[in-house]
């Protein structure tokens, strides 16, 4: 059975928990190791390893330190090179090429982000439960059969974002930056629509905007489009 923990999420920083029950990861460690401890009671011996999605801070900010305690953490190899720091817990991993960490079977992914090589991954346990995990990409070109969990970015709704932009609340660049690099409600609908959801048991909203969404209206209105148990991480 899939658990899953949110540390943090947002642009001050992204760290979620995942496990099996057999094998435990960190996905993201975009916050202080010290937050990470502190989040997880201090249970860090457990964790097998680090999914890291791409370079920004928001997403990596720990990742010396993470690797510093002996963890492996996983990327693109245009995300290790973009990082600019070298240690022997980095591991390069290939896009659309399947690898293991304990009990779980991971496909890393393509996404559409303003960075080197940003990855989602889709993960598989022994029991047959498969998880997707994308977030800060404004489309994902795949469908993903036999979903049973779903941890994916909804970033901003075009309505709220267009508003703040013509209320001058947001300049209008921002407003651009904020379409071509995260996803939107309304693409999130689209992209739940094109897949088969008939075995999944919940999705989890991640990384909203302080100021382009609104947490309840989301939650709704994904819940109304899927029959689904929603919850906004």
């Amino acid at each position: 059975m899939i658990e899953i923990k949110t540390l943090a999420t947002g642009s001050t920083g992204n760290c979620y928990w995942i496990s099996d029950g057999s094998t435990s990861l960190l996905l993201e460690c975009g916050i202080s190791f010290k937050q990470i401890q502190k989040a997880l009671n201090f249970k860090t011996s457990d964790l097998a390893g680090v999914l890291v999605t791409h370079e920004h801070k928001d997403h990596c900010k720990a990742i010396k330190q993470v690797a510093d305690r002996g963890l492996d953490i996983y990327m693109s190899p245009g995300t290790k090179v973009a990082l600019g720091i070298e240690h022997h817990r980095f591991k390069a991993v290939e896009n659309k090429k399947q690898f293991r960490i304990g009990t779980w079977t991971i496909l890393p992914f393509d996404v559409q982000h303003d960075v080197s090589e940003p990855f989602g991954f889709m993960l598989a346990n022994q029991d047959g439960e498969r998880l997707l995990f994308a977030t800060d990409t404004y489309y994902i070109r795949y469908k993903f059969p036999g979903l049973t969990h779903l941890m994916i970015e909804c970033n901003y709704s075009q309505q709220i974002l267009d508003d703040n932009a013509d209320h001058g609340r947001i300049p209008s660049f921002l407003r651009e930056r904020v379409m071509e690099s995260h996803f939107s409600l309304e693409n999130l609908i689209a992209f739940l629509k094109a897949n088969d959801l008939s075995k999944v048991e919940e999705i989890h909203l991640l990384h909203l905007s302080d100021s382009n969404s609104d947490a309840v209206e989301f939650k709704k209105t994904v819940q109304a489009a899927t029959g689904k148990v929603v919850y906004v991480a």
